[in-house]
């Protein structure tokens, strides 16, 4: 019997073969994911990551740099020019906090605040658009979650 022959009725596992890969599903299925925010967040003037800080901030509005940083796991150097951009957009003010002035504050303006009343169908489009449950989908969040959480735990 031919090698091929063998290896084509058992195939091998190929650890390092790109669709045996973990993260690459995780990549694709992030890239995937952004593709389909687009069009919903165009119609809003926003791009994903700029739409991610609009959610904490209608979380919770006029917070710290430094808390939207850790929420989405994110450095101020990433943040600013997004926050910056908002600001051009008149969607928050950035301030100095006055308990610590190197500390910056983001606070939603009116306009930012508007803002979340036109964002409210994206999720459910994009539940729609997933063809998957919303419990399915919760269920996969919160294991995603546990995944990044210990991830984060093994590089100290």
């Amino acid at each position: 019997m031919s090698k091929s022959a063998t290896s084509s009725r058992h195939p091998v596992f190929d650890p390092l073969a790109l669709d045996n890969q973990f993260c690459f599903a995780l990549y694709s299925a992030s890239l995937a994911m952004t593709k389909t925010y687009k069009p919903f967040l165009d119609k809003l003037g926003l791009t994903y990551p700029q739409y991610l800080v609009m959610l904490v901030l209608w979380e919770e509005d006029d917070i710290l740099v430094k808390a939207i940083g850790e929420k989405l796991f994110l450095d101020s150097g990433t943040l600013t020019p997004l926050l910056k951009r908002l600001e051009a957009s008149s969607l928050i003010v950035r301030t100095r906090d006055e308990a610590d002035e190197r500390q910056v504050r983001i606070t939603l303006t009116k306009e930012g605040r508007a803002l979340k009343k036109k964002a409210q169908g994206i999720p459910h489009q994009v539940l729609c658009a997933s063809g998957q449950t919303q419990n399915a989908l919760e269920n996969l969040r919160g294991q995603l979650s546990m995944i990044r959480d210990d991830l984060a735990k093994s590089q100290g």
